[in-house]
């Protein structure tokens, strides 16, 4: 059946279901897991495509589906579209950009080589890289180039060389075939271990007309695997003879150079003598401003030594100890005439204290007391008795005398003028 697709479902289970229609009429179709994981291509809506497959009833809708066995994509083959989709989406990741592109090692001293044990290509590279490079050391990785396995069996052998870390560039190639027979270099996972390779990785699939998405990954890519043997190392002789040839140029470089410098060395020696003289007429010159200069730096420490003594001089007369010293033999006679002065003006202020005292005595209710006088105070209140009438009889009174004191109780008040 002919038909383009629409409705293009994938769920999580991994079938594949839509629709196929053309200009009148559509079915459903279904493509199980089992079937879609062995497709070398994804379907797309709008893709027109012929499918081969069961008609079947789907009970629950009770409509006509197929079961779909095989698909083509019409007018290009199925590994043509799987070839571009995947070269699409590889380089959308940037494993074909040419910035990630590595050099080439100029004189490799190990080579890795990943192709087939029994292939024409490997007696190929061995036969150019021996006639090129007989000293070199080769590691060969053999691997299928075709079938099933060939496309893990390449990977792994790329990430051994990489793991070992030995060669310094690996060619991968077998000779010509088929889009089918090559179809193993267009496997994402040999891809993807190419564009992974820390080590530089020579491309050589098929022959110059074919291409494959390894050599758009690859760091450089050769036409066939004995292309790529002569890009990997350069012709030993050659190498020899540029050498010979270099040796030859750097060995006449030097005597024109050497010859060059000679002619201005003795040129340079001409005037050397002039330039002694003028030294030595320098060095006279020197010697006659080292004395002058000694001279005047005698002279001027001389003038600075008689400064320095006269300014001792001076501080001298004016230092501190001289005058503490001559201050110290007055200090005897200022202590002796303090001294006179203290004791004066103590024995005046002792006459004026004892004058002052006198007086004080004699305004002193003491003293009126020791003449038969005394003081009368209320026992309940303290309070002076002043006259007969502020006490009560039978009321206690104190009586203070000059020598003591006396508790009274009052017998009777008599009034002034009473005997």
């Amino acid at each position: 059946m002919e038909g383009e697709i629409s409705n293009l479902r994938t769920p999580a289970s991994g079938h594949v279901y839509c629709s196929l229609k053309d200009e009148s009429s559509q079915i459903r179709a279904v493509l199980f897991r089992s079937g879609a994981v062995r497709m070398r291509f994804a379907l797309q809506n709008g893709m027109h495509v012929i499918v081969r497959g069961r008609l079947t009833v789907y009970e629950p809708r009770g409509e006509y589906q197929i079961l779909i066995e095989a698909v083509e994509p019409k007018g290009i083959g199925a590994l043509q579209v799987a070839f571009d989709q995947l070269r699409v989406r590889l380089s959308a990741e940037g494993l074909f950009d040419p910035l990630r592109k590595k050099p080439l090692p100029r004189f490799p001293r190990i080579i890795g080589v990943v192709t087939s044990r029994d292939g024409a290509a490997l007696k190929d590279i061995l036969s150019v890289l021996g006639r090129r490079w007989p000293t070199l050391h080769i590691l060969i990785a053999p691997v299928q180039v075709q079938g099933e396995p060939a496309a893990q069996q390449i990977a792994e052998a790329l990430d051994l060389l990489n793991a070992q870390g030995l060669a310094e560039v690996i060619i991968l190639g077998r000779g010509g075939g088929s889009l089918e027979d090559l179809w193993t270099f267009n496997e994402e996972v040999v891809v993807r271990a190419v564009a992974a390779s820390r080590i530089p990785v020579v491309s050589a699939v098929g022959h110059e007309t074919d291409m494959t998405l390894t050599d758009a990954a690859a760091d450089l890519r050769a036409p066939t695997p004995s292309v790529a043997a002569e890009m990997v190392v350069p012709v030993f002789s050659e190498v020899v003879d540029n050498l010979a040839d270099l040796t030859m140029r750097l060995e006449r470089a030097m005597a024109r150079h050497c010859s060059s410098e000679h002619r201005r060395l003795d040129s340079s020696s001409k005037g050397l003598s002039c330039i002694q003289f003028r030294v030595r007429e320098k060095i006279q010159q020197v010697d006659d401003m080292t004395d002058c200069l000694i001279e005047k730096v005698r002279s001027g420490v001389l003038a600075e030594s008689d400064r320095v003594r006269r300014t001792n001089r001076e501080l001298d007369k004016l230092s501190p100890f001289v005058m503490v010293r001559r201050n110290l033999a007055m200090v005897p006679l200022l202590f002796k005439r303090l001294e006179r002065q203290v004791y004066a003006l103590a024995a005046t202020r002792r006459r004026r204290i004892e004058a002052t005292a006198a007086r004080l005595n004699s305004l002193s209710p003491l003293a009126v007391l020791g003449r038969g006088y005394g003081l009368l105070t209320k026992m309940s209140d303290g309070s002076v008795v002043k006259r007969a009438q502020d006490v009560r009889i039978g009321e206690d009174i104190g009586v203070r005398l000059a020598d003591g004191k006396l508790n009274c109780l009052v017998k009777s008040v008599l009034p002034e003028g009473t005997v």
